[in-house]
Protein backbone atom coordinates (compact mmCIF):
# COMPACT_ATOMS: atom_id res chain seq x y z
CA UNK A 1 0.00 0.00 0.00
CA UNK A 2 0.93 3.26 -0.54
CA UNK A 3 2.38 5.30 2.86
CA UNK A 4 4.13 8.50 4.12
CA UNK A 5 6.84 7.14 5.60
CA UNK A 6 9.46 8.66 8.55
CA UNK A 7 12.63 6.94 7.96
CA UNK A 8 14.74 8.72 10.45
CA UNK A 9 14.24 11.26 13.07
CA UNK A 10 16.23 14.56 12.50
CA UNK A 11 14.43 17.92 12.23
CA UNK A 12 16.93 19.61 9.43
CA UNK A 13 14.89 19.46 6.34
CA UNK A 14 13.15 16.77 7.47
CA UNK A 15 10.60 14.93 5.09
CA UNK A 16 8.78 12.12 4.82
CA UNK A 17 9.27 9.58 1.94
CA UNK A 18 6.36 8.41 0.17
CA UNK A 19 7.01 4.63 -0.75
CA UNK A 20 5.52 1.36 -0.28
CA UNK A 21 4.41 -0.82 2.95
CA UNK A 22 3.36 -3.90 3.90
CA UNK A 23 -0.66 -4.08 4.71
CA UNK A 24 -1.20 -4.21 8.23
CA UNK A 25 -1.91 -7.17 9.92
CA UNK A 26 -5.47 -7.45 11.53
CA UNK A 27 -5.88 -9.30 14.66
CA UNK A 28 -9.06 -10.90 16.43
CA UNK A 29 -10.05 -7.52 17.49
CA UNK A 30 -8.84 -5.37 15.31
CA UNK A 31 -10.65 -3.52 11.87
CA UNK A 32 -8.92 -2.49 8.88
CA UNK A 33 -9.94 0.60 7.39
CA UNK A 34 -9.38 1.80 3.93
CA UNK A 35 -8.73 5.49 4.83
CA UNK A 36 -10.30 8.24 2.65
CA UNK A 37 -9.13 10.96 4.50
CA UNK A 38 -6.35 12.16 7.85
CA UNK A 39 -5.77 14.68 9.38
CA UNK A 40 -2.54 16.44 9.71
CA UNK A 41 -1.29 17.53 13.41
CA UNK A 42 1.34 19.80 15.25
CA UNK A 43 1.84 16.18 16.70
CA UNK A 44 3.06 14.66 13.48
CA UNK A 45 5.77 16.83 13.35
CA UNK A 46 7.22 16.66 16.64
CA UNK A 47 6.87 12.75 16.61
CA UNK A 48 8.83 13.26 12.88
CA UNK A 49 11.24 15.19 14.75
CA UNK A 50 11.80 13.00 16.64
CA UNK A 51 10.87 15.05 20.67
CA UNK A 52 8.77 12.25 21.92
CA UNK A 53 11.18 9.44 21.16
CA UNK A 54 11.20 8.95 24.83
CA UNK A 55 7.87 8.20 25.38
CA UNK A 56 6.88 6.88 21.74
CA UNK A 57 10.10 4.98 20.64
CA UNK A 58 8.80 4.63 16.90
CA UNK A 59 11.57 2.16 15.29
CA UNK A 60 12.14 3.62 11.84
CA UNK A 61 10.70 3.11 8.97
CA UNK A 62 7.06 3.41 10.19
CA UNK A 63 4.21 5.18 8.60
CA UNK A 64 3.13 8.55 10.30
CA UNK A 65 -0.62 10.25 11.16
CA UNK A 66 -2.66 9.95 13.96
CA UNK A 67 -6.33 10.83 12.26
CA UNK A 68 -8.46 8.53 10.38
CA UNK A 69 -11.61 8.59 8.56
CA UNK A 70 -12.42 5.76 6.36
CA UNK A 71 -14.75 2.60 5.33
CA UNK A 72 -14.31 -1.01 7.06
CA UNK A 73 -13.10 -3.22 4.50
CA UNK A 74 -12.18 -6.21 7.28
CA UNK A 75 -12.85 -7.43 10.67
CA UNK A 76 -10.93 -9.68 12.97
CA UNK A 77 -12.81 -12.73 14.07
CA UNK A 78 -13.45 -11.10 17.82
CA UNK A 79 -14.65 -7.78 16.67
CA UNK A 80 -18.83 -7.20 17.42
CA UNK A 81 -18.90 -3.19 16.99
CA UNK A 82 -18.10 -2.73 13.92
CA UNK A 83 -19.08 -4.86 9.87
CA UNK A 84 -17.48 -3.91 6.69
CA UNK A 85 -19.16 -1.14 4.83
CA UNK A 86 -19.39 1.15 7.88
CA UNK A 87 -17.81 4.19 7.91
CA UNK A 88 -15.97 4.97 10.52
CA UNK A 89 -13.30 7.15 12.28
CA UNK A 90 -10.61 7.13 15.34
CA UNK A 91 -7.42 8.51 16.52
CA UNK A 92 -5.22 5.29 16.97
CA UNK A 93 -3.76 3.96 19.45
CA UNK A 94 -0.44 6.04 20.26
CA UNK A 95 1.39 2.57 19.72
CA UNK A 96 -0.16 1.81 16.19
CA UNK A 97 -0.25 4.94 14.78
CA UNK A 98 -0.30 5.46 10.61
CA UNK A 99 -3.05 6.90 9.20
CA UNK A 100 -0.92 8.39 6.23
CA UNK A 101 -1.28 5.59 4.21
CA UNK A 102 -4.10 3.85 2.25
CA UNK A 103 -5.40 1.30 4.99
CA UNK A 104 -4.86 0.88 8.68
CA UNK A 105 -5.51 -1.79 11.63
CA UNK A 106 -7.26 -0.42 14.33
CA UNK A 107 -8.49 -1.81 17.28
CA UNK A 108 -12.28 -1.77 17.47
CA UNK A 109 -12.14 -0.08 21.14
CA UNK A 110 -10.45 2.78 19.47
CA UNK A 111 -13.13 3.24 16.48
CA UNK A 112 -16.39 4.96 16.47
CA UNK A 113 -18.98 5.40 13.61
CA UNK A 114 -18.05 8.51 11.78
CA UNK A 115 -20.84 11.39 12.13
CA UNK A 116 -23.79 11.49 9.25
CA UNK A 117 -23.29 14.91 9.03
CA UNK A 118 -19.81 15.07 7.94
CA UNK A 119 -18.10 14.75 5.10
CA UNK A 120 -14.39 11.97 5.18
CA UNK A 121 -12.67 15.22 5.27
CA UNK A 122 -14.25 16.97 8.14
CA UNK A 123 -14.55 13.48 10.15
CA UNK A 124 -10.54 13.14 10.22
CA UNK A 125 -10.39 16.74 11.62
CA UNK A 126 -11.90 15.57 14.75
CA UNK A 127 -10.56 12.66 16.41
CA UNK A 128 -6.89 13.81 18.05
CA UNK A 129 -8.45 17.66 18.96
CA UNK A 130 -12.37 16.56 19.83
CA UNK A 131 -10.52 13.64 22.11
CA UNK A 132 -8.34 15.80 23.63
CA UNK A 133 -10.73 18.74 24.21
CA UNK A 134 -13.26 15.93 25.65
CA UNK A 135 -10.28 14.73 27.95
CA UNK A 136 -9.60 18.44 29.60
CA UNK A 137 -12.35 19.79 29.99
CA UNK A 138 -15.13 17.01 30.82
CA UNK A 139 -12.51 13.82 32.35
CA UNK A 140 -9.84 16.27 34.19
CA UNK A 141 -11.56 19.59 34.52
CA UNK A 142 -14.97 18.58 35.04
CA UNK A 143 -16.33 21.77 33.90
CA UNK A 144 -19.48 22.90 34.99
CA UNK A 145 -22.14 25.38 34.15
CA UNK A 146 -21.19 28.86 34.85
CA UNK A 147 -17.99 28.29 35.22
CA UNK A 148 -15.22 30.31 33.44
CA UNK A 149 -12.62 28.88 31.14
CA UNK A 150 -9.44 30.14 29.44
CA UNK A 151 -8.24 28.49 26.08
CA UNK A 152 -5.32 29.43 24.39
CA UNK A 153 -5.22 29.93 20.66
CA UNK A 154 -8.95 29.90 19.82
CA UNK A 155 -8.47 29.69 15.97
CA UNK A 156 -6.53 26.42 16.33
CA UNK A 157 -7.61 22.77 16.02
CA UNK A 158 -7.62 22.24 19.86
CA UNK A 159 -9.19 25.61 19.78
CA UNK A 160 -11.74 25.59 17.83
CA UNK A 161 -13.65 22.19 19.39
CA UNK A 162 -12.80 22.83 22.83
CA UNK A 163 -14.55 26.60 22.21
CA UNK A 164 -17.62 24.49 21.23
CA UNK A 165 -17.53 22.13 23.88
CA UNK A 166 -16.94 24.27 26.72
CA UNK A 167 -20.49 26.46 25.55
CA UNK A 168 -22.33 23.35 25.52
CA UNK A 169 -20.98 22.95 28.71
CA UNK A 170 -22.22 26.39 29.99
CA UNK A 171 -19.07 28.07 30.78
CA UNK A 172 -17.94 31.48 29.92
CA UNK A 173 -14.93 31.26 27.32
CA UNK A 174 -12.16 33.20 26.88
CA UNK A 175 -9.86 32.66 24.33
CA UNK A 176 -6.55 34.20 22.18
CA UNK A 177 -6.49 34.86 18.94
CA UNK A 178 -4.94 37.72 15.85
CA UNK A 179 -7.21 39.83 15.18
CA UNK A 180 -8.21 38.34 11.77
CA UNK A 181 -9.71 35.66 13.86
CA UNK A 182 -11.73 37.10 16.19
CA UNK A 183 -15.49 37.19 13.99
CA UNK A 184 -14.15 33.11 13.46
CA UNK A 185 -13.72 32.48 17.67
CA UNK A 186 -16.29 34.58 18.47
CA UNK A 187 -19.40 32.81 16.30
CA UNK A 188 -17.60 29.51 17.69
CA UNK A 189 -18.97 30.64 21.07
CA UNK A 190 -16.05 32.58 22.63
CA UNK A 191 -17.62 35.40 25.10
CA UNK A 192 -13.99 37.18 25.64
CA UNK A 193 -11.64 37.59 22.94
CA UNK A 194 -7.84 39.30 23.46
CA UNK A 195 -5.78 39.98 20.43
CA UNK A 196 -2.88 38.28 21.97
CA UNK A 197 -0.61 40.81 19.53
CA UNK A 198 -2.16 43.63 21.42
CA UNK A 199 -3.37 42.85 24.73
CA UNK A 200 -1.63 40.46 27.71
CA UNK A 201 -4.46 38.09 28.65
CA UNK A 202 -2.82 38.09 32.68
CA UNK A 203 -3.95 41.65 32.94
CA UNK A 204 -7.31 40.97 31.85
CA UNK A 205 -8.59 37.72 33.25
CA UNK A 206 -8.84 36.74 36.87
CA UNK A 207 -10.86 34.32 38.93
CA UNK A 208 -10.97 31.68 35.97
CA UNK A 209 -11.73 27.80 36.72
CA UNK A 210 -9.70 26.51 34.27
CA UNK A 211 -7.21 27.08 31.74
CA UNK A 212 -6.41 24.94 28.82
CA UNK A 213 -2.73 25.26 27.67
CA UNK A 214 -1.38 24.45 24.26
CA UNK A 215 1.66 27.36 23.91
CA UNK A 216 4.93 27.93 25.36
CA UNK A 217 6.04 27.17 28.89
CA UNK A 218 6.19 31.21 29.46
CA UNK A 219 2.59 31.47 28.74
CA UNK A 220 2.38 27.88 30.98
CA UNK A 221 3.18 30.18 33.96
CA UNK A 222 1.59 33.49 33.25
CA UNK A 223 -1.80 31.39 33.01
CA UNK A 224 -1.63 30.52 36.50
CA UNK A 225 -2.16 34.00 36.99
CA UNK A 226 -5.49 34.17 36.03
CA UNK A 227 -6.87 31.12 37.84
CA UNK A 228 -8.82 31.17 41.22
CA UNK A 229 -7.84 28.89 44.11
CA UNK A 230 -8.72 25.60 43.89
CA UNK A 231 -8.67 26.35 39.66
CA UNK A 232 -7.44 23.59 37.03
CA UNK A 233 -4.21 24.06 34.69
CA UNK A 234 -4.32 21.60 32.32
CA UNK A 235 -1.30 21.55 29.62
CA UNK A 236 -1.07 19.75 26.14
CA UNK A 237 2.17 20.93 25.16
CA UNK A 238 3.91 19.91 28.67
CA UNK A 239 5.87 19.79 30.50
CA UNK A 240 4.95 16.03 31.28
CA UNK A 241 4.13 14.89 35.22
CA UNK A 242 4.57 12.08 37.04
CA UNK A 243 0.85 11.44 36.39
CA UNK A 244 1.30 10.71 32.79
CA UNK A 245 4.03 8.36 33.53
CA UNK A 246 2.24 6.60 35.28
CA UNK A 247 -0.40 6.79 32.88
CA UNK A 248 1.40 5.01 30.02
CA UNK A 249 2.84 2.68 31.81
CA UNK A 250 6.45 4.15 32.48
CA UNK A 251 6.15 4.64 35.72
CA UNK A 252 9.79 3.82 36.82
CA UNK A 253 11.50 4.77 33.58
CA UNK A 254 9.92 8.37 32.97
CA UNK A 255 8.60 9.64 36.76
CA UNK A 256 12.19 10.68 37.97
CA UNK A 257 12.03 13.02 34.28
CA UNK A 258 8.81 13.77 34.62
CA UNK A 259 9.13 14.90 38.29
CA UNK A 260 12.48 17.19 37.23
CA UNK A 261 10.95 18.50 33.72
CA UNK A 262 7.79 19.16 35.72
CA UNK A 263 8.85 20.64 39.10
CA UNK A 264 8.87 24.40 38.90
CA UNK A 265 5.07 24.13 37.25
CA UNK A 266 3.69 21.93 39.84
CA UNK A 267 5.43 23.97 42.65
CA UNK A 268 4.11 27.51 41.45
CA UNK A 269 0.78 25.83 41.17
CA UNK A 270 0.74 24.64 44.55
CA UNK A 271 1.83 28.19 45.59
CA UNK A 272 -1.49 29.78 43.97
CA UNK A 273 -3.36 26.66 45.67
CA UNK A 274 -4.17 25.56 42.39
CA UNK A 275 -4.00 22.08 40.05
CA UNK A 276 -1.42 21.35 37.27
CA UNK A 277 -2.05 18.47 34.88
CA UNK A 278 -0.36 17.42 31.58
CA UNK A 279 -2.44 15.95 28.97
CA UNK A 280 -1.56 13.34 26.33
CA UNK A 281 -4.79 12.72 24.70
CA UNK A 282 -5.93 9.20 24.26
CA UNK A 283 -8.01 6.90 22.27
CA UNK A 284 -11.04 6.29 22.89
CA UNK A 285 -13.82 4.77 20.41
CA UNK A 286 -16.63 5.62 23.40
CA UNK A 287 -15.51 9.04 23.97
CA UNK A 288 -15.60 9.41 20.16
CA UNK A 289 -19.13 7.74 20.17
CA UNK A 290 -20.57 11.12 22.45
CA UNK A 291 -18.73 13.41 20.43
CA UNK A 292 -20.17 11.90 17.58
CA UNK A 293 -23.82 12.71 18.96
CA UNK A 294 -22.50 16.22 19.65
CA UNK A 295 -21.88 16.62 16.04
CA UNK A 296 -25.13 14.76 14.34
CA UNK A 297 -27.02 17.09 16.78
CA UNK A 298 -24.88 20.03 14.97
CA UNK A 299 -24.00 21.40 18.51
CA UNK A 300 -20.12 21.00 17.62
CA UNK A 301 -18.75 21.57 13.57
CA UNK A 302 -14.95 21.24 13.26
CA UNK A 303 -13.15 23.56 11.02
CA UNK A 304 -11.72 22.74 7.90
CA UNK A 305 -8.79 25.24 7.09
CA UNK A 306 -7.00 23.53 4.15
CA UNK A 307 -7.66 19.75 2.62
CA UNK A 308 -4.35 18.67 0.68
CA UNK A 309 -4.11 15.48 -2.05
CA UNK A 310 -2.43 12.40 -0.54
CA UNK A 311 0.15 13.08 -2.72
CA UNK A 312 1.19 16.27 -0.70
CA UNK A 313 1.44 15.35 2.14
CA UNK A 314 5.20 16.66 3.48
CA UNK A 315 3.15 20.58 1.83
CA UNK A 316 0.18 20.25 4.14
CA UNK A 317 2.82 19.10 7.44
CA UNK A 318 4.71 22.32 6.46
CA UNK A 319 1.89 24.12 6.42
CA UNK A 320 0.33 23.07 9.83
CA UNK A 321 3.63 24.08 11.25
CA UNK A 322 3.43 27.75 9.88
CA UNK A 323 0.94 27.94 12.86
CA UNK A 324 -1.42 30.10 10.43
CA UNK A 325 -4.16 27.59 10.01
CA UNK A 326 -7.26 28.01 11.20
CA UNK A 327 -8.92 24.94 12.56
CA UNK A 328 -7.77 21.25 11.08
CA UNK A 329 -5.85 20.33 7.98
CA UNK A 330 -6.39 17.13 6.12
CA UNK A 331 -5.29 14.89 3.36
CA UNK A 332 -7.70 13.55 1.22
CA UNK A 333 -6.32 10.64 0.78
CA UNK A 334 -9.15 8.59 -2.06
Amino acid sequence: MRAFIVDRYGKSGNTLRAGDMPEPAVGDHDVLVQIHAAGVNALDAKIRDGEFKLVLPYRPPFILGNDVAGVVIRIGAGVRKFKPGDEVYARPDKDRIGTFAELISVNEDDLALKPKRLTMEEAAAVPLVGLTAWQALVEIADLRKGQKVFIHAGAGGVGTFAIQLAKHLGATVATTTSATNVDLVKRLGADVVIDYRKDDFETVLHDYDVVLNSLDNETLKKSLRVLKPGGKLISISGPPDPAFAREIGKLWVLRPITRVLSHGIRKAARRRQVSYSFLFMRASGKQLSEITSLIDAAIITPVLDRIFPFESTNEAMTYVQTGRAKGKVVIKVK
